[in-house]
């Protein structure tokens, strides 16, 4: 099953030609991984009304777990211009290893706008680490039944040389 997450654009993230630039989508890629992944602070989640699924790894200050990028590739399909409506982002899980995960992202033009059109695909390596050691940790036990629901084929890369 895959994620919905909507993610506004900040008119920061518009390069000089006019639509999202490639850096920026980094970030914006990171607020979509936040989003789905990351736990709310006690007390906020209930303030905003937003349990997003799989949402359970803490990035709190102090956390016990770091999940670290390991690596990361995007496909960019068409440029994306600024809008207000929020992109229509889509994320789930290729891969549950032993201490990373696959993050696939599919990133498409804002909900309601015809045609939809998908403007790109990404995938992001991510490797849990423990905070005390600064080593990688294995996957827990509750972290892999709150993910494996989410687990879905990988992205398809169009332009790989």
């Amino acid at each position: 099953m895959k994620l919905r997450v909507p993610i506004r654009l900040r008119w920061s993230d518009i390069d000089a030609y006019a639509h999202v630039n490639n850096a920026a989508m980094l970030g914006l890629l990171e607020e979509v991984r936040i989003q789905a992944f990351w736990t709310v602070p006690t007390g906020a989640a209930a303030a905003a009304g937003d349990e997003r699924g799989p949402a359970i790894l803490d990035g709190t200050p102090g956390a016990e777990t770091l999940s670290l990028i390991a690596h990361q590739e995007i496909e960019y399909l068409r440029p994306i211009p600024y809008g207000r409506q929020p992109l229509d982002c889509e994320v789930w899980i290729a891969r549950l290893g032993g201490a990373s995960l696959d993050v696939h992202y599919e990133v498409y033009t804002p909900e309601g706008v015809e045609p939809r059109e998908l403007t790109t695909r990404a995938a992001s390596t991510l490797v849990l680490v423990d905070t005390a050691t600064q080593k990688p940790r294995r996957i827990s036990t509750e972290e892999r039944a709150a993910w494996s629901p989410y687990l879905e084929d990988p992205v398809v890369f169009t332009s790989r040389r």
